[in-house]
């Protein structure tokens, strides 16, 4: 097993055909104040298995923040189907739409995914205070 892709964005989803669709990737925030929530974001994994797995799996998603404690929790399970040696590896696409996260102050808050007892660190989301000098591609609170 192994994490083919982790990010965050605006909006993702899957095609009939099996593609994954994004829109709006990020990986920084910038708020007004703290505390400051995010109305909207979604968290896109994307996971390779190995030929012998098959079956239900457990995962667990910690939002870490900058001090190291777990500032929000996403549980579920995915269902991978055998894949005979002449078809590419299973691949799950774990697409969980977050709604008014909290950020407790600035700093680097990180992304982790606990599935069959392993840990793989997903993406790092950079949350600043605001200023004048922002520009406007940058993404605010």
């Amino acid at each position: 097993m192994r994490l083919i892709l982790a990010l965050l964005c605006d909006d993702a989803r899957t095609t009939a055909d099996g593609k994954l669709d994004m829109h709006g990737v990020f990986n920084d925030l910038f708020a007004p104040g703290f505390p400051a929530r995010q109305e909207k974001m979604v968290f896109v994994a994307g996971i390779e298995w190995d030929r012998k797995d098959s079956g239900r799996f457990q995962f667990k998603i910690d939002l870490v923040d900058p001090s190291g404690r777990p500032a929000l929790t996403l549980e579920g399970h995915t269902d991978v189907d055998e894949r005979p040696e002449n078809r590419p590896p299973a691949r799950t696409w774990l697409i969980m739409p977050l709604e008014n996260v909290v950020f407790t102050g600035p700093g680097c808050y990180r992304f982790t995914i606990r599935i069959k007892g392993t840990e793989l660190a997903g993406p790092a989301l950079h949350v600043f205070p605001s200023d004048d000098g922002i520009g406007t591609d940058d993404r605010k609170l």
